[in-house]
């Protein structure tokens, strides 16, 4: 899947906040442990607001703290409400929006006052249907700001350093350090990268909020070429509509001494990034698809990001050869046979023999998936699938037997795996045979 909140990573807005306070003293301890859940290499936290828990994208590439998709949650308080616009990537005008101040947040016991936060009331902004599990907005530098902050990708942990008592020297002495630079409250760092014959030095926004491995702005530079072999692509919704690009396979790309060969990468259109302010010389980003190959550090009071190699670096780098593109867009009441929990009901069966069998049920909410996109020219349009179709089983089994996720890997494949669809469109069943073939 290619995620929309990668691309809602850089926006801006037409007003200035006033500067906000960070987080609350320390708690007496060394360090704060958070589980998080990786969902399409994007780290999804827990934190409360006003009081009401909710679910957050951890995004280094925002700014600003939003809040959207509030329609299963309970009313959130909010103060100091007045509305805005809000811009950013798309090939349209902005959004409308609110700006609430004077807010409170928690996270893993850490709290932090005073604090604005955007909410986006455009019904398209919506994270979950496009991850599959409920996500109600996006945290950044306010979270960032004053404190070491570990995203352990590997073991699916976030660990947050009370500076006053860590030895940053013992910490990070198995890592290796990059410099950084911190403009506009967002983090940037010098790579390397081989489009062509010219390997050239790149400065690129750290963005955990983008689930892709790497974008590049081909426009921002004449040594910045897009490979012959690419594709158009949808690459996600930012405040401002649709983002459009190109995906393609580059030679090289080198963070400090580690190196990748031939990763995808997405080159957004000029269109979609009219609306972006960018800061001088950046040419890209970093994403999810790179930093999930690291155990990561990030100082921001230092300037200093720090790598070590996990389990996940030497995997593949992979692109939605499929051409299908899914949303979750609800649930449905399923029977299925009873293991253990669950409400149930049971039907007595009767044989000629005499002897009989108590067979119990139990009804289950399941994940309904649809067809948000079909990308043209790909194995799903070539087969007649298509925008708005219901996908019921692949390769035989039940599409809600599986996680959004899992889904979004099986259409990754590029190794020639063929794949049976069954969909519902309208009130017609029909079934599809795809293959898999590699595209770059």
């Amino acid at each position: 899947m290619k995620t929309f909140l990668a691309i809602i990573c850089t926006i801006f807005c037409a007003f200035l906040g006033r500067a906000q306070e960070g987080f609350s003293t320390f708690p007496e301890k060394n360090k704060v442990i958070l589980p998080f859940k990786l969902v399409n290499n994007l780290v999804i936290i827990p934190v409360s607001v006003n009081g009401v828990e909710l679910s957050f994208l951890l995004d280094s590439g925002v700014e600003e703290t939003i809040l959207f998709s509030l329609d299963e949650k309970d009313e959130v308080p909010l103060y100091d409400v007045e509305k805005i616009t809000l811009r950013g990537l798309g090939n349209q005008e902005g959004v409308e929006g609110l700006k609430s101040k004077n807010n409170t947040l928690e996270l893993g016991g850490l709290g932090f006052k005073h604090q604005e936060i955007l909410i986006v009331i455009d019904e398209l902004m919506n994270l979950s249907s496009s991850l599959g599990m409920p996500v109600n907005g996006i945290i950044g530098y306010q979270f960032f700001r004053d404190y070491l902050v570990k995203i352990n990708y590997a073991r699916k942990k976030l660990v947050i350093y009370n500076r006053a008592k860590t030895n940053i020297g013992k910490l990070t002495k198995d890592y290796t350090p990059l410099d950084i630079t911190i403009e506009r409250n967002k983090p940037y760092v010098i790579s390397s990268v081989k489009t062509g014959d010219d390997q050239i030095n790149a400065k690129l926004l750290l963005d955990t909020g983008n689930s892709d491995a790497i974008w590049l702005f081909d426009k921002k530079s004449d040594k910045i070429n897009i490979p012959e072999r690419n594709f158009d692509d949808f690459l996600g919704r930012g405040f401002s509509g649709p983002v459009f690009g190109k995906k393609a396979r580059i030679t090289d790309f080198k963070l400090d001494d580690f190196h990748f060969t031939r990763p995808v990468v997405s080159f957004p259109d000029t269109v979609s990034l009219r609306n972006v302010k960018m800061v001088d010389d950046r040419l890209g980003s970093i994403g999810g698809e790179v930093l999930k190959r690291f155990h990561v550090i990030l100082d921001y009071k230092n300037s200093k990001f720090y790598l070590r190699k996990n389990a996940n670096f030497d995997l593949p780098f992979h692109c939605n050869t499929s051409g299908i593109e899914l949303h979750h867009v609800g649930l449905k009441m399923v029977q299925e046979k009873k293991q253990r929990n669950g409400t149930s009901s049971s039907v007595k069966i009767e044989f000629s023999s005499g002897n009989e069998m108590d067979i119990k049920y139990q009804f289950e909410l399941k994940p309904v998936y649809e067809i948000a996109s079909v990308r043209k020219g790909s194995p799903a349009d070539v087969v007649g699938i298509k925008q708005g179709d219901v996908l019921l089983t692949i390769n035989n089994s039940q599409s809600y037997r599986y996680t959004l996720e899992e889904i979004n890997e099986m259409l990754k494949s590029d190794d020639g795996r063929k794949l049976l669809l069954e969909v519902q469109r309208d009130n017609t069943i029909l079934k599809f045979k795809l293959e898999m073939k590699s595209v770059l």
